[in-house]
């Protein structure tokens, strides 16, 4: 695969995460009640709601003020998708896990700081339970990031060593 198809796949993965999280927040905007709708999905386990953050992961800085907190967020989003962008382009040689990882990461921070700058605040709607244990309200964006990020470590973890073992 040439490094421009690479490239072009590796956006486009991007692409697939930023449309995908926004085309689920629109329609959670538009069917689901803000704070106060819950459609179960898997009792005891897991719905679907709508709460927004205005903070950063886990509502992270939520209660700053709005004229540092907002500017602080989008700067390192941006600073960051900078970073993960120039990593994608330099290195699209072959097809990894580390730079589909990145293009996870990317598509995931856009998606978010989509949201950001338009609104102030980031939709919310994953909501995962058991009993009265609850993990914090997430979306697509956010999943994508994670999903990257955890890909980074196992190729950091396992990655190095499988290259270093077929020297």
């Amino acid at each position: 695969m040439s490094r421009a198809s690479l490239r072009f796949l590796y956006f486009s993965i991007s692409a697939v995460v930023i449309l995908g999280d926004r085309l689920t927040k629109l329609m959670i905007g538009r069917n689901v009640e803000l704070n106060f709708g819950n459609i179960t999905i898997i009792p005891n386990f897991f719905s679907i709601t709508h709460v927004e953050n205005t903070g950063a992961a886990f509502s992270l800085f939520a209660d700053w003020p709005q004229r540092i907190r907002i500017p602080l967020l989008v700067g390192f989003s941006t600073v960051a998708m900078i970073v993960v962008c120039y990593m994608l382009w330099k290195s699209a040689a072959k097809f990894t896990c580390a730079g589909l990882a990145l293009a996870l990461i990317l598509g995931g921070a856009i998606g978010n700081l989509y949201d950001r700058i338009l609104f102030g605040r980031v939709t919310d709607f994953l909501h995962f339970y058991i009993g009265n244990h609850m993990w914090p309200d997430f979306n697509l964006a956010d999943s994508a990031i994670v999903c990257g990020a955890t890909l980074l470590f196992i190729d950091l973890i396992f990655g190095s060593k499988s290259a270093h073992s077929r020297s």
